[in-house]
């Protein structure tokens, strides 16, 4: 009686890969589309399981030995993949950005003021989208374009002193795709814009956004474009930010998508920790081409250009850009 009870507590609780096996061989001899997929997802889910149940076996079998658990192993992804690209910026060669059309921000010769409009008789949306990029970006102004050209604002926007300007379009009533020229000699860079949300979707309230200058991070830019990108995006703030307003502006590349986010850092009332709190907006950007110069649509000379249809340059999944 003895021997039977230890041999059922032998016995492995859970799921096991027959268990596992068994679906998967239901599963490819079932001639219902619907049925058959349902068993493919249910196998999945039960495949997790089993493995989540052999990492805790193997946590308290350590545990029981008074060892350091097996290190966890770290997944391949995409990015862990990544493509060495040769215009990677290391210490060596970053000498040339230097000299580049931001160096003279970064030396702090001058104070940005950004110009932002958008395309002809916007939707409320965008309207909105454009008050709350004012808001964000500090030393900023929005015009309202109606039926002027773009060469001719970014001439009186020289001459006023604008040292940005970012022009919003929209497709379907929603904000498409954002335009950044660096005045006066450029360079242009265009963006696809996807997934905004304002700080109302966001169930924030705006008032939140002090007028203190924020702090800017821009990360996992390496390559000498993804870089340049990332400095543009910095010359957009003032290069001296307020601390005390505890806002920050990030823009993060993943893949090639730069995830912009809008936080304010929040204390502990015992200072030990600090929490973040997303002001808001929130939207992601994906570059489509770098002009030289400022804006211009028919004789402008491209230094970086991506199509919309299956391009070379994303013949391998593994090769980003940015």
């Amino acid at each position: 009686m003895i021997e039977v009870e230890a041999e059922e507590k032998m016995q492995p609780v859970g799921p096991t890969s027959d268990d596992y096996q068994g679906i998967m061989n239901k599963a490819n001899k079932c001639l219902n589309r619907h049925k058959k997929r349902l068993d493919v997802a249910k196998a999945k889910k039960l495949k997790a399981k089993m493995k989540r149940e052999e990492r805790r076996r193997k946590q308290r079998e350590a545990d029981a030995l008074g060892e350091d658990a097996p290190p966890k192993q770290i997944p391949n992804t995409l990015e862990s993949l990544r493509e060495l690209d040769r215009t990677t910026v290391t210490t060596t060669n970053a000498e040339d950005l230097e000299t580049d059309e931001f160096s003279s921000y970064f030396e702090k010769s001058y104070v940005p003021k950004v110009l932002i409009t958008s395309s002809a008789n916007p939707n409320l949306k965008t309207r909105l989208f454009l008050k709350e990029l004012e808001r964000v970006i500090p030393n900023s102004t929005v015009f309202h374009r109606r039926q002027a050209k773009i060469k001719n604002i970014i001439i009186q926007a020289t001459a006023h002193d604008f040292t940005d300007i970012v022009v919003i379009n929209e497709d379907r009533k929603e904000p498409s795709s954002m335009l950044i020229s660096h005045l006066p000699e450029g360079p242009t860079c265009f963006f696809r814009v996807s997934n905004v949300k304002l700080t109302k979707q966001l169930k924030r309230d705006w008032k939140e956004i002090t007028n203190h200058r924020p702090e800017v991070l821009w990360s996992n830019f390496s390559t000498r474009l993804g870089v340049g990108i990332g400095r543009m995006f910095a010359s957009l703030f003032h290069y001296e930010p307020q601390f005390t307003g505890r806002r920050i502006v990030t823009f993060h590349n993943q893949r090639d998508y730069i995830f912009f986010r809008h936080h304010r850092y929040e204390f502990k009332k015992d200072g030990s920790k600090a929490a973040l709190r997303e002001l808001g907006p929130r939207f992601t950007l994906k570059l489509k081409s770098v002009q030289k110069g400022t804006f211009e649509s028919k004789t402008g000379e491209y230094q970086w250009i991506i199509t919309n249809k299956r391009h070379k340059m994303e013949s391998s999944r593994r090769r980003f850009h940015l």
